[in-house]
């Protein structure tokens, strides 16, 4: 054998055990935190507030999906109680004195704009955040500028977060109507309040329940559902829920309604609520007749940077709501989330600190 040789053989067998060597784990996997484990198997509405925070820590580096992100946690809130009217604007106003959150309970509104609030954000601080950011015009917090018309108010100002599709997977098969919306009224009837606003007329279109065998294919998840209540000569949003794509790729309805949270087919939903369509149109009642739909835009957080708008800030301690801790609501970080309302940090955490991790 050759002095070649033997260098050769022996510059083989060094690659070979090189390679034999990686194939070995460089490193034992480290293992799962015992709380996130433990909060994969809890329900969302048992979740303390310092649960939400965590979780959604978890949540973001796991499920990098916006899509996925809304799908799971309204699935994780599946039977949630229901409970009607839950959300004010305490401690902030106490013209409505019930407290801007809520993670036990739920109404429709409330189901949807928490989970979507989630979803977008990866703690407890930017979820309070964007939760105003949803729930109000341009994040100011107040029952005048709450977002308390479906079709004229939340649909308008969530244009950086939702298309509207319903034109585009209705087709022809879309019905148009009218609707006039008197806030002025609405608030002095509902708050006794004195506002001075315009009567607005509103034009939009809904697609009538017994055409949705085309649409159901061209539905996603995450996507946002209107229902469409009313008669010939008046029609409106009553209700709004999610979509979720079932294992077997049809969408089901994922919602809030007495008596708690729960996920439905299209089908089972319009045969309960037109189970006595008859005798309704018969008794010229206002009954179910259809859904719009919406869709989460490309980058709704991009959007909603270049939509930003001067803030409406306030600091206060919350110490009247149910938390873990005391919070300290904060101007947020304007290079990152000048759009928001407020951001709750903790009192015992650097409030810098937070901001910059965000």
């Amino acid at each position: 054998m050759t002095r070649r040789t033997l260098i050769t053989c022996a510059l083989l067998a060094v690659a070979i055990l090189n390679g034999c060597a990686g194939d070995k784990p460089s490193a034992t996997p480290a293992k799962p935190d015992p709380r996130i484990v433990a909060l994969r198997d809890k329900p969302l509405y048992q979740f303390k507030e310092g649960d939400v925070d965590a979780y959604l820590h978890y949540l973001h580096a796991a499920e990098p999906d916006l899509r996925q992100r809304i799908v799971h946690l309204a699935r994780k809130n599946i039977e949630q109680p229901y409970e009607l009217y839950l959300l004010g604007e305490a401690p902030f106003e106490q013209t409505d004195p019930q407290p801007i959150y809520c993670l036990d309970r739920s109404d429709c509104v409330v189901f949807a704009e928490h989970t979507i609030a989630m979803a977008l954000t990866d703690s407890w601080p930017s979820f309070m955040s964007m939760l105003q950011r949803i729930r109000y015009k341009d994040g100011q917090i107040g029952v005048v500028t709450r977002n308390h018309y479906t079709e004229a108010d939340w649909n308008v100002n969530n244009r950086w977060l939702l298309t509207d599709i319903t034109n585009q997977v209705g087709g022809d098969g879309v019905k148009p109507f009218s609707q006039k919306v008197d806030r002025a009224k609405f608030f002095k009837t509902r708050y006794k309040l004195e506002e001075t606003i315009a009567i607005e007329t509103i034009q939009e279109t809904f697609i009538p329940y017994e055409r949705m065998d085309s649409v159901k294919p061209l539905l996603r998840d995450g996507d946002v559902v209107n229902f469409v209540t009313g008669k010939e000569g008046g029609y409106w949003v009553g209700h709004v829920g999610l979509i979720g794509i079932a294992p077997d790729g049809s969408p089901n309805l994922i919602h809030s309604a007495k008596p708690k949270v729960r996920e439905e087919s299209i089908e089972a939903y319009v045969s309960r609520m037109t189970r006595d369509a008859a005798a309704d149109d018969a008794a010229g009642k206002a009954r179910f007749r259809g859904f719009k739909f919406l869709r989460l835009t490309e980058n709704p957080m991009a959007n909603l940077r270049a939509a930003a708008q001067t803030s409406f800030l306030r600091t206060m301690t919350l110490e009247d709501l149910p938390l873990d801790t005391r919070w300290l609501v904060v101007p947020p970080r304007a290079d990152l989330i000048d759009h928001a309302s407020l951001v709750c940090v903790p009192l015992d955490r650097d409030v810098t600190g937070i901001s910059a991790s965000w």
